[in-house]
């Protein structure tokens, strides 16, 4: 990649072509999550059951797995879901949410990255512990920026031969070889539970829409986010209200909107 994309027309495109997205994600994010997709304008689709989420996942333009609320059959669902997208080239996204809380959590996330992610997606925290690395997290937050998971991101992305975004106070997001950095959003943001969650299911929304470069659609989707975020913070005076403000703000972006105030700049570690 010799120049960033153009963001504006990349949101057009998806906006356009409207992707059908399987969001598999926790109990918690579901409602947000959901609303997120469509405002910035995909369409989501709230299923899990291993009874129809195989033949589900077959309709969609990209499928979306979080492990935020996890139990024994909701993995039989992403199983059942990711093994035929896989089967019918569909891409899909792993959000390893606090995979390294539990034996239970470290299992199932292990199980569901050796079926081949096209992105991964997590806080600096997950991403070092998901490469092997040490880190500070507590829970589903981090205790770690961006920055300290870079290399870890690098690493992830070469060995599973995917893009991994790494979120945070900015963004990273690699294909093992070209990093971006995204910049913007609000301090607010997390402190409105599901926002990074439903962030998954946004980028699979860009994936499903710009097939050829899932590390170009994840940049896409997290400057969605940062420049959503910084217009709803303008506007709200606490958690309550920027979610409201934020979810507006995805809905009135416009591609000229977007791609000028896109804060995305190749990454140089010093």
């Amino acid at each position: 990649m010799k120049d960033l994309p153009d963001f504006g027309v990349m949101l057009e495109t998806m906006r356009q072509r409207k992707p059908l997205i399987q969001c598999i994600t926790n109990f918690v994010a579901m409602n947000t999550a959901a609303n997120v997709v469509l405002a910035a304008g995909a369409s989501p689709a709230m299923l899990h059951a291993q009874e129809e989420a195989g033949e589900f996942a077959k309709l969609c333009g990209a499928v979306t797995i979080n492990i935020g609320t996890l139990s024994p059959l909701w993995v039989q669902g992403m199983i059942a879901a990711i093994t035929a997208a896989n089967a019918h080239n569909i891409p899909w996204v792993f959000d390893p949410v606090a995979h390294f809380a539990s034996t239970f959590r470290r299992d199932a996330a292990q199980k569901l990255l050796a079926l081949k992610p096209a992105v991964i997606r997590g806080n600096a925290s997950e991403i070092l512990t998901l490469a092997g690395f040490s880190a500070r997290g507590q829970g589903a937050d981090s205790g770690d920026d961006a920055g300290s998971a870079h290399h870890a991101a690098q690493k992830l992305a070469r060995e599973h031969k995917c893009t991994v975004a790494v979120t945070g106070a900015y963004d990273l997001v690699t294909d093992g070889q070209i990093t971006l950095r995204i910049d913007g959003g609000s301090t607010l943001m997390p402190q409105v539970t599901a926002l990074g969650c439903a962030l998954t299911c946004l980028t699979g929304a860009f994936v499903a829409a710009h097939r050829t470069s899932a590390l170009e659609a994840s940049a896409a989707a997290l400057a969605m986010y940062a420049v959503a975020g910084e217009q709803a913070a303008l506007q709200a005076k606490g958690p309550a209200s920027f979610q409201i403000h934020f979810i507006d703000a995805l809905y009135a972006l416009s591609p000229a909107q977007f791609q000028s105030q896109a804060k995305v700049q190749f990454y140089e570690t010093v």
